[in-house]
This record gives C-alpha cells, structure tokens and sequence, in this order.
C-alpha cells in the first residue's frame, strides 16, 4: 500500500528532542501530473507542495488573511503597487542552501516566464510584475504595474511557493519529478507515478507559520502518500486502520465515517468549491449560447445532490457561492430549472429533427458533445446521471473518462466539447481572474472566451484600490459569463478531512482542495 508521511511539530521555535522515528500514512485518490508547482493547475500537486516548500506568506485558518511565512513583514505603498517583503534571515533549503532575496526573485520571475519563456498556468496570480529587486539579501522589492487586490491571499498559493534555481537547474526536465528542494517541513524522497510518494522530515525547519502552535520540525520522521483511485479500497482501507487520514473518504459513506468509532471527520470550513461542466465554446454544437443554457437548465440540481451526493454538497446555481467575498446578488436567477424552455431553445437554434434514439440533429449531425471526465471519485456517478438528464432534451453527452494523472494533458487539447472538475476558490475575483480573463487562453481559460468587456470589468476588479471598487468590478464579470452559460453549476461540494482518532491535532485547512497544510501540530 502507499503511504504518506505527514508532519507534526515539536514546541514552538525552541529546539526539542525530536520524536522517535514514525511514520504518517495518507491515502489519496488523485496523483499529480508532476511536483513542479509552477507548471500546473492540479490540486494534487499543491499537497506535496506545500508539505515540501514555502510560499513568501500562509494562509491563516479564516481563508481569507495572509501571515507571516519566509517573509517577516511587509509594507505597501500607497497606490498599491510598490510591496517590500522583509526576509526572515534563518531559513535553509533541505540541501542546506541558504534562502535569500535572490531565490525569490528567481522563483518568480520563472513563473511569469522571464527564465525560460514557460508562464506558469497560474502566472496571473502574482500580479503583472513590473520589477524585483533584492536591495539586500532579506529584502525584495515587488513592483506591480498596476496594483492587483488580491496580491497577498493569492501569493498563498502553491504555485508561489520559493524554488532553488539550484535544484532547477540541475535537474531540467525531472524538476519535480526525480527531486524537489525546498524550505518546507518535509524533504522530498521519491515518487512512484500512480503509487506513491515520500517524504522526510525536514530536521532544521523552525520557521513555520504562527497559526501553529509548534513551529518545526515536525513529528514524524516520514510521510507517505499512498494513491488508491478505486472507492471502496481507500474506505476499506481507512476503516481498517492501514490509513491515518485523508481528504478523500468516498462522500457517499461520510456519514457512516462519522458513525465508526475509530474515526474522526472534520469539515474544512469555510470552504468554497464548485464542481461545473464547461463548454469550449468555440466547438459548433456548443457554440450557440441556448445550446449551454439548454443543458444547465434540464438537471434537477437538488435531487442529483440528493440522490449522487447524500448530503455532501449542495445544488449550485451560480458560479460563485453567495456567502463567497464579492458575488453577484444579480446572478441570482440565470440559471432557471426548466425542460420545456431547455426543449425550446434547442428548437430555436435549429435542432428540431431527432433520429430513432431521439437524439437531436441538425444538418445530418447528431447532439452529442464530447464531454471530459476525472475517472475518480464522484466525477463518473455524477456525470451519469446529468447524461440522463441529456437524453430528456435529446443531447447524446459522450463521456470520456480520464485517469487523472493525464486529464491535465488531455484538457490541453481542442478535441472536446465540456469538461468537469470541482474548481477550489477564495473569492469572486480569483475565479473571474483564473478562468475568463482572455489572457488565461486556452490554459486554464478552456472556453476560448475573449471578450473585451468581460476583461475590463475583471481589470476593473483586479486594480482597485477599495472594497466597493472591487466588488464592481468582479460582479459585472459575473454578470456577463453567466448570462452567456459558459459553464454548467452543478454543486458546491464539501470537503471533509477525515483520519484515524489516534492522530491528534490536525486541523482541516481549505486551501486549494486539500486540509493537510503544514500539519505542523499533528502528532500521535
């Protein structure tokens, strides 16, 4: 079986006996493409990521303030574009190397591609860099073009975590693959593709975010993160005891999780993530924008979640959840459960004839879309019972399912007419900026939308300088994608961590769709 070694932490900044060798085993359902965290957008990369590196500030347990992390402390000049991060100055890779201003100007600078000409898929969450200085070993100079308001939240993320250009470049095209170096509380040991990945405790780390009580190194000496894609092996798996924890206890048997006396379940709050189904909407039998709204009006939300979900999600019918930092009160309302009016749009963009399936045509072609699936979890169940819903409308969905170590190469691609995943967000303003700013084209921005007036409003949101600004901007954004029905909302999902009682203090945390953060308290 894989195993996953996590983290525990010791007392405070003050040296301590370390723990007796131990090992924390984590099962997981979903593998990374690769450990290269400026190079993707998948969730299952940003575990490792943070349990082997660091970003300049963490994200504290409200989602929603930055901290102090390798930066001490930091100021912000009065039109929001000059920031001067101040350098903790006792911080080491786990090859011993020193962490200084230089490695954080090159870390960023490769991910906004001025080291190789690579953008990072997650560039625009550092900002439009104007220029990084290092006027002294622990201290940099991060100017902004023009001031961006989310800056600090988003420079949480794993994408922003500091590499060493050593490591880098020495090991090329198996950066992340063969080898990591970071300054987080684990060191990067091996990875199996599909099986499983290890690490190490990380022996000189002190550094770890104040949300901690202990502040490094960690408890356990290994963490081992097993992959088990298959449900019922990882549920056999957890109620047995081979596991300690993880964040993928198969939703439909959480409530029976709760019921066994061996477990332990906690729910990440606050915790936004929608899973939707987007169209590319460049490809001709979606490219009429009654077409989409056909498909999203013809499920019954509440009894899919009912019958799929068993009460781990809720219906979503918007793109962003309304308790969510700047949602749109308008959007309320777009999306209008209705078969007859689904059944008429379809009529009035044209496909009025059906064949002996009762499938829709028009101009000798049938309604069925190509439609990319994540070959895990509740992905398949979830997506069979919308193609039910399809059939009443007369859309053929054709189900393509992916196992997700190669989905993120395949959604690369413009072979494919809708996708699924279930998207983890802090506000309005990052997901309008992810996903539908014309700049994000065709990663991660895979409904080719380009529209002029949907990127002023999300610039408009972006360079504010106050609340109400902001709020503006990113609402008349939403106002427009969804009115175009670029995406299908299907629920927002929740996110429960669930482990073996014998591990104490480990706290669900919400950043991007997975609870295990540093774990820095975690011991058995």
């Amino acid at each position: 079986m894989n195993k996953i070694w996590m983290s525990a932490a010791l007392a405070l900044s003050v040296a301590a006996p370390l723990a007796s060798a131990q090992t924390l085993n984590i099962v997981r359902a979903t593998e990374a493409p690769h450990y290269d965290p400026q190079r993707t957008t998948w969730s299952a990369t940003s575990d490792v990521t943070h349990m082997t590196q660091d970003t300049l500030v963490a994200l504290d347990w409200d989602g929603k303030t930055a901290i102090p992390l390798l930066a001490k402390s930091w100021t912000v000049t009065p039109d929001g574009k000059l920031y001067t991060f101040k350098l903790r100055d006792d911080v080491t890779f786990c090859s011993g190397k020193k962490f200084t201003a230089e490695d954080v100007i090159y870390s960023f600078k490769r991910q906004i591609g001025q080291v190789d000409g690579k953008k990072s898929p997650y560039a625009w969450r550092a900002g439009k860099i104007k220029e990084l200085r290092a006027p002294d070993p622990y201290t940099v100079e991060y100017e902004l073009a023009e001031p961006y308001s989310d800056l600090l939240v988003q420079l949480t993320m794993f994408n922003s975590a500091i590499q060493n250009k050593e490591s880098v470049d020495a090991l090329g095209k198996d950066y992340g693959i063969k080898g990591i170096d970071g300054t987080g509380p684990y060191c990067f040991v091996s990875w199996q593709p599909r099986t499983e990945t290890v690490l190490k405790r990380h022996d000189a780390y002190r550094w770890g975010p104040s949300m901690y009580k202990n502040r490094g190194p960690v408890n356990f000496e290994k963490l081992v993160i097993k992959i088990v894609p298959e449900d019922t092996s990882r549920l056999a798996a957890m109620m047995s005891g081979a596991f300690d924890s993880t964040r993928d206890f198969p939703t439909q048997f959480i409530e029976q999780a709760k019921k066994n006396p061996m477990l332990k379940v906690e729910e990440a709050k606050p915790n936004f993530q929608l899973m939707y189904y987007g169209f590319k909407a460049t490809r001709p039998l979606v490219s009429d924008k009654r077409v989409r709204e056909a498909m999203s009006i013809a499920i019954n939300r509440a009894e899919l979640t009912k019958a799929v979900m068993l009460g781990a999600s809720d219906p979503a019918y918007t793109y962003i959840h309304p308790d969510a930092l700047d949602f749109a009160p308008s959007t309320k309302g777009v999306v209008k459960e209705d078969l007859a009016r689904a059944n008429k749009l379809l009529d009035d963009a044209g496909w009025t004839k059906r064949d002996k399936d009762g499938i829709r045509t028009k101009d000798g072609q049938r309604m069925e879309p190509i439609v990319y699936i994540p070959a895990l979890a509740y992905f398949p169940r979830v997506s069979e019972a919308i193609q039910g819903y399809m059939r009443k409308i007369g859309v053929d969905w054709k189900i393509v399912s992916l196992d997700s170590s190669v989905m993120p190469a395949k959604l690369s691609s413009q072979d494919f007419d809708l996708w699924t995943v279930t998207v983890p967000y802090l506000s309005a303003g990052e997901l309008m900026n992810f996903y539908f700013d014309s700049a994000q084209m065709p990663v991660p921005n895979r409904m080719n939308w380009k529209d002029p007036a949907t990127d002023e409003a999300i610039r408009l949101g972006r360079t504010a300088l106050n609340d109400a600004e902001r709020a503006k901007g990113y609402q008349r954004a939403q106002e427009i994608v969804m009115a175009e029905h670029l995406w299908i909302p299907v629920m927002t999902t929740k996110m429960y961590q669930t482990t073996n009682k014998k591990l104490k203090n480990l706290r669900a945390h919400m950043l991007f769709q997975y609870t295990f953060y540093k774990g820095l308290d975690a011991t058995f």
